[in-house]
């Protein structure tokens, strides 16, 4: 089951007010931008271990009333604005669920130990010709 397979709507709350930026007097009148708050500790969709994971990855977004909060005010219309924060929603969600893909440990190849080793002989022929030469002995 997916992220997108469950029905978060229910526990949306969603604000307008007006939003900055260009429009003209339209921008005076009309609530275009749309404020989504989740509740991420008491929501009734998330396992424990799931509600952990998206607290500690998406900290910067949480307040502190637990509160998720996402932000649309990028089009005139509220419903436009209101579809955007939804599937804002469902991609920070699913990118915080995603594990993360184990590293591989690889070595480097003969040939680049070779030129790194090189290198640091060129480097240090260089440097050697920087010393002072004595003269007297």
């Amino acid at each position: 089951m997916t992220i997108r397979d469950r029905n978060f709507q229910d526990e949306f709350v969603f604000q307008a007010s007006r939003s900055g930026g260009p429009g003209g007097q339209n921008v005076n009148k009309v609530s275009s931008k749309v404020e989504l708050r989740f509740n991420v500790a008491t929501s009734a969709l998330l396992t424990e271990d799931e509600k952990s994971v998206i607290q500690a990855k998406l900290a910067n977004k949480i307040n502190n009333l637990g509160e998720l909060i996402i932000v649309s005010q990028t089009e005139r219309s509220q419903l436009k604005n209101k579809e955007k924060v939804i599937e804002k929603f469902y991609l920070l969600i699913e990118r915080a669920l995603t594990p993360r893909k184990k590293r591989l440990k690889t070595n480097p190849t003969r040939a680049s130990v070779e030129r790194r080793l090189e290198s640091k002989r060129v480097q240090s022929t260089i440097k050697a010709g920087r010393k002072d030469v004595d003269l007297l002995n």
